[in-house]
């Protein structure tokens, strides 16, 4: 039985709460600086190919949807529950989390002609849906089959399929900025309702959730994993293994058919964001689930965190949307810009206190035994 702290509902996972703290926390870290002009490397994406500690983050979110899925979704379709019933609930979910996403793009201003229609809620929202039938209607086999045959079939559009790119030059395999295959189906699309920061392209596109749905796909096979009647060292060791062996395969894409990517989430990526998942993951899992598991108490930060995830991502986002509408970041700022250190680390220092508000919210929310799920 995974370890329980006081508060918490019965029957889940520790090790997955607490990963999924570790996870917003991160994020709270890295999309709150105090001056996003000075940032320590690891704490911004990588500008192009390449990744940062910063990549982590979202595909890990994917990630653990996926074993939710499995833990809830899953399961019950195997117990005999109305299959239709539970893609009903799921749809329902999936699109509440991307109307969120959608309502936070209006802010600062509600301008309908060139709203943002993707996000980072929008795409798990996404994934969210296409995950689900897979879940319920194919076993471990047949999923492992849906993630080989998404991956081929991204990366030979990727790379074969010639299409314009923004200076009207019609090529194959051009994974530059705006003149993917992705950027140009955005185009066709979403023009006009794309990220402002470049607005010929998304690193949320439609074409690249396919390899992002890759993603929570390895947490539903890694939670029937976890279902498995095994001993947590066997679980752990195999999800090791697992791990490096996606990062071999990711570094062997990276030299032989496409870069490791973020905003492309190339299959490269997909693999070595997988990988660092499962490493990350199972030291959770060894520490909570397994035989020596650690008091609830050392993690009990990143519990507490993990538990109402969702709506901390959707209020950071809020509050940081608020602090810029009212223009007063410069006014919060000033305090800690004013100490005699280097920018990155007062930039990094008014994160930290973004982090910790945010974790006050949640450490109230945690001691009222109020647990919003969506």
């Amino acid at each position: 039985m995974p370890n329980q702290s006081p508060g918490i509902p019965k029957n889940r996972l520790a090790s997955l709460d607490a990963f999924r703290g570790f996870t917003i926390a991160s994020m709270l870290l890295v999309n709150n600086p105090g001056d996003w002009s000075h940032l320590y490397s690891q704490l911004e994406h990588a500008k192009w190919n390449g990744w940062t500690f910063t990549d982590w983050i979202f595909p890990f979110f994917l990630f653990i949807g996926g074993i939710s899925m499995t833990f809830s979704l899953g399961r019950q379709a195997e117990a005999g529950a109305d299959k239709g019933a539970l893609l009903r609930k799921l749809f329902k979910r999936a699109a509440l989390i991307f109307l969120i996403g959608f309502l936070l793009n209006f802010i600062p201003k509600f301008d309908l002609t060139s709203v943002r229609i993707p996000g980072v809620l929008q795409r798990i929202a996404l994934c969210t849906a296409l995950a689900a039938p897979l879940v319920v209607y194919f076993n471990w086999r047949q999923q492992l089959a849906w993630i080989a045959g998404l991956l081929g079939f991204y990366s030979i559009v990727m790379l074969l399929v010639p299409v314009p790119g923004l200076d009207g030059v019609v090529a194959a395999g051009a994974l530059e900025p705006g003149r993917d295959v992705g950027a140009y189906i955005d185009r066709l699309l979403l023009s006009g309702h794309m990220w402002v920061q470049s607005k010929t392209w998304d690193p949320e596109g439609l074409f690249t959730t396919i390899p992002a749905l890759c993603s929570q796909l390895f947490g539903v096979l890694t939670g029937r994993w976890l279902l498995a009647r095994r001993s947590p060292a066997e679980t752990t060791v195999w999800m090791l293994m697992a791990g490096l062996a996606a990062l071999f395969i990711s570094v062997v894409l990276d030299a032989v058919l496409m870069p490791i990517n973020k905003s492309l989430w190339t299959t490269s990526y997909c693999f070595m964001m997988t990988g660092w998942a499962l490493l990350m993951f199972s030291v959770f899992y060894w520490l909570l689930d397994g035989p020596p598991a650690l008091p609830p108490r050392y993690v009990k930060f990143f519990t507490i965190y993990g538990m109402n995830a969702l709506f901390l991502f959707a209020l950071s986002g809020l509050v940081a949307k608020m602090i810029g509408f009212f223009k007063l970041g410069a006014t919060l700022y000033a305090p800690i810009k004013a100490l005699p250190l280097a920018p990155e680390m007062t930039s990094l220092l008014y994160a930290i206190a973004f982090n910790a508000v945010m974790f006050a919210v949640a450490w109230f929310m945690y001691r009222r035994r109020w647990f919003i799920k969506v």
